[in-house]
């Protein structure tokens, strides 16, 4: 399967590059930043993740070249739910290879359902991601942070990586966004056909299946005016048969100047 030969293809890469110039553990550092609790009860917190220069670490759908994070929060007290926000990401290229992720400061904003709200919250993660320079190294974070429930003043730390995620679709003034499915000879051919005003230069697009089974290549773009063309491959990694669910698609484009997060895709 190509996702499991290009992410070994790129593992052996870091394991023959020359080491980097700072040892893996102090290319990352992690602080929980506690956030304020709103008037309905939900309580907004941050993760910070602060990368050394020349780092980076990885968005949920990082490429082919990157690992995606993994999140359990087993061991938390008084959560009902937990949701992460997505600031926009960078898309990087290095040995022909595209990756999304970020660099540098980046605050994750987590929206967290107290199981009873007015108490505390005690917030236990162990998180798993990769930190990539000339080597890419695995890394696993552990923190237990108390959020205090009586907080209300914003962080603007908090309330920036908010601010920077990518635009809704009404927000970018998306017209319409349809794809098209076609079976080809290892999987099926996807294309999508979006109606939207430009996000910048250098715009990219990333297709999400919404299931961890699918491997979507990276998508070839093209743009006429206002029509924004994207065609990619998906394939099962166990080369099994294809169930698409349409609703479960996810379609991302980052420019230049911002990113929009267009969820679902019909037929055209």
């Amino acid at each position: 399967m190509r996702k499991k030969l290009l992410s070994l293809a790129a593992l052996c890469l870091g394991l023959a590059a020359p080491l980097a110039a700072e040892p893996a553990e102090d290319a990352l550092a992690v602080e929980v930043l506690p956030g304020w609790r709103l008037a309905d009860g939900t309580h907004v917190a941050g993760i910070r993740l602060r990368l050394a220069p020349g780092w980076k670490t990885y968005w949920r759908a990082p490429g082919d070249a990157g690992i995606p994070p993994s999140f359990d929060w087993q061991g938390s007290r008084n959560v009902g739910s937990v949701q992460l926000g997505w600031p926009t990401p960078h898309v990087f290229e290095q040995n022909g290879m595209r990756s999304v992720g970020y660099s540098g400061d980046v605050v994750w904003p987590v929206i967290i359902q107290p199981a009873r709200p007015g108490q505390p919250v005690a917030l236990s993660a162990e998180i798993d991601l990769g930190v990539c320079k000339d080597v890419c190294v695995p890394r696993m974070v552990q923190f237990r942070a108390e959020l205090p429930a009586g907080g209300t003043r914003p962080d603007p730390r908090i309330a920036a990586a908010l601010a920077e995620q990518p635009y809704s679709r009404a927000e970018a003034g998306v017209k319409s966004a349809t794809c098209a499915l076609a079976p080809d000879a290892e999987g099926v051919k996807i294309t999508a056909t979006i109606r939207m005003p430009s996000t910048g230069a250098g715009e990219a697009a990333v297709i999400e299946a919404g299931n961890p089974n699918i491997w979507v290549s990276e998508p070839e773009i093209r743009r006429s005016g206002d029509t924004l063309v994207a065609t990619a491959r998906m394939e099962h990694v166990a080369g099994g048969p294809l169930a698409i669910d349409r609703e479960a698609l996810r379609i991302t484009v980052i420019g230049g100047s911002y990113a929009v997060d267009i969820p679902g895709c019909p037929a055209g």
